[in-house]
């Protein structure tokens, strides 16, 4: 993906030059949210702890010798060591927040109150100030003081519940609360900042991990609500989608393919099944049908693909028109 920072021009600056956040963070959440900023040409001031810094420094020394979530969310920042239990730590962050446009904090619930930098006091004292406090399950409620970590979140929300295969939940292979989070952060100073623009006010941005990736589970949150049962664990496949899976080739490899509509279904069956009397045929000829009988969808499927090669596969998807991928892993996305 590219950002406008990797395209520098001197006719024109980054859309936040000139904005300065200070951010009291660490691990994902907030570190995501004002590495976006900083990558929008913000200046990004980062308060750290004395003893150690931000934890997520910790994790690994997988990139170069540092932690691998820390490099991913901390580029384009300044950084500093404040002891904020210190009268003079918080003094120097005081002094930080008067000249800023952005606040950002992510602490422990209550911490940032008994510090005097919430929201709510920042912003009384700095009325253009944008000040975002970001939690894990909102500031009030029964779970305000519970800790809130990723996996925890995950399964709050039920995202676990559909996640993985019809035998075992999982949880997703990367951060997806803190992620979420993060860009609902950055999205509210987006927005707040266009709205002090026309206000010339600043206020509070509030953001949760449980909101956030409750708003991310609005699909089976509303067939749940709607039908009374929650959508089935069906692996890489799609609970209401066939054929939607990943299917093996004969050089080991494997590709996934997504038919979205029965137009799809009938150029699969023509095109790369060669068998296009599948694409009238009641027991496929609808995508209602083909869910109803997967297993026959999928072995049709499973049969064409798995006589070819991944290459010869994927080119003959693409050039019926079908959504297809390989399968990569890290080290493949990287190269």
């Amino acid at each position: 993906m590219e950002h406008l920072a990797d395209h520098p021009s001197a006719a024109q600056p980054l859309p936040l030059e000139g904005i300065t956040v200070v951010a009291v963070e660490q691990a994902v959440a907030a570190p995501f949210a004002t590495r976006q900023l900083a990558d929008l040409g913000a200046r990004v001031i980062k308060v750290e702890r004395v003893d150690g810094g931000d934890f997520a420094r910790g994790y690994d020394t997988a990139a170069g010798g540092l932690a691998s979530h820390f490099v991913w969310c901390n580029r384009g920042k300044e950084s500093l060591a404040l002891d904020l239990k210190d009268p003079r730590g918080r003094e120097v962050v005081r002094r930080l927040v008067a000249d800023a446009d952005v606040f950002v904090q992510n602490l422990a619930h209550g911490a940032a109150a008994r510090l005097g930098l919430d929201a709510a006091t920042l912003c009384a004292d700095h009325p253009r100030l944008i000040a975002v406090d970001i939690s894990g399950y909102g500031p009030h409620g029964p779970y305000a003081d519970k800790r809130a970590y990723d996996m925890l979140v995950q399964c709050e929300t039920g995202l676990v519940s559909v996640t993985g295969t019809p035998e075992r939940p999982v949880k997703a292979g990367i951060p997806a609360a803190d992620i979420a989070a993060a860009m609902y952060a950055f999205s509210g100073v987006l927005a707040a900042l266009v709205r002090r623009g026309a206000t010339g006010r600043g206020g509070p941005v509030e953001v949760s991990l449980l909101d956030s990736l409750a708003e991310w589970m609005g699909h089976p949150l509303h067939h749940t609500m709607h039908d009374g049962e929650p959508p089935a664990r069906t692996g890489l496949a799609h609970p209401v989608i066939a054929p939607y899976d990943a299917y093996p080739t004969a050089d080991g490899g494997q590709v996934l393919l997504s038919v979205q509509n029965d137009r799809e279904w009938r150029r699969l069956a023509e095109q790369v099944l060669e068998r296009p009397e599948l694409g009238t045929d009641p027991v496929f000829a609808t995508n209602a049908a083909r869910v109803a009988h997967r297993a026959e969808t999928d072995a049709a499927v499973a049969r064409a693909l798995g006589a070819l090669d991944t290459g010869e596969a994927l080119a003959r998807l693409e050039r019926a028109g079908l959504a297809c991928a390989r399968l990569r892993d890290p080290r493949e996305l990287a190269e």
